[in-house]
């Protein structure tokens, strides 16, 4: 478990406030093909990631705030969050959900409309001090029970393959985040600064940060919680939230 100064405990009694206070993730900009995005690295095998959506009365946690606000009432604080898949409009997951080892939501491989149902889309799971990201069918066919687990779509990189619908030439330019697993086990976050078609942010997934395997988690919403670098955004409600989290020093 990490040490933090009196400062850091100081700085999240302010964070309950609605105060950001500093953290320690390892976040980093990354110039890729003309342009920029934030990347943050996260090892699971010392560091605690875990997905949320409602809290203990069921009630969507909805923003980085109130999901921090409660993990302050059980002795932890949050060290850093993304967005973590896509939601309906009650801002349940759209896809497969697991939290604590419960299967709140099922895998969702249905054909339809949108960013979800371009398939493959794929799975993000952790377990075990081990993360993963695997298409949604190969998921399935590995019977894999994971302690956390959160569906999107598309995926962005699959072994090392880009998408196969994704065009160098596409006119739709969004912010985009998504998340991969590095070759070395770490867990990749990674959001765009500025608008960027899918095919430029796979081949930032595999060609600069080094992930075989990678999922977009959405676009446009694109938000992220990372203290050290001063963000926390707050511009819409969220859905599913990928977390990494602490317990404070006792």
């Amino acid at each position: 478990m990490p040490l933090f100064s009196r400062a850091f405990i100081a700085g999240a009694a302010l964070l309950s406030a609605g105060i950001a206070a500093p953290a320690s993730a390892a976040c980093r900009d990354v110039r890729h093909l003309g342009e920029a995005y934030i990347a943050c690295s996260f090892d699971p095998q010392t560091n605690d990631l875990r997905i949320y959506n409602k809290d203990r009365a069921g009630v969507p946690f909805s923003s980085f705030r109130a999901l921090s606000l409660e993990l302050r009432r059980r002795g932890q604080y949050l060290i850093f969050a993304m967005n973590g898949g896509m939601y309906q409009e009650d801002l349940s997951p759209v896809g497969l959900h697991v939290e604590e080892g419960t299967e709140q939501t099922p895998l969702n491989t249905n054909p339809g409309w949108g960013n979800f149902h371009m398939l493959p889309n794929g799975v993000f799971h952790v377990d075990g001090g081990k993360a993963g990201v695997i298409a949604a069918e190969a998921y399935r066919l590995a019977g894999i029970k994971p302690r956390f687990a959160t569906q999107s779509g598309p995926m962005l990189v699959v072994d090392g393959a880009l998408h196969p619908r994704f065009l160098p030439d596409s006119d739709s330019l969004r912010t985009r985040n998504g998340v991969g697993v590095a070759t070395n086990g770490k867990v990749v976050f990674a959001a765009s600064k500025r608008p960027v078609r899918f095919h430029v942010f796979a081949t930032l997934f595999r060609d600069a940060l080094d992930c075989p395997n990678a999922l977009f988690l959405d676009g446009t919403i694109s938000s992220l919680y990372a203290p050290e670098i001063n963000r926390h955004d707050r511009l819409f409600p969220l859905g599913p939230i990928i977390a990494v989290v602490a317990d404070f020093p006792r």
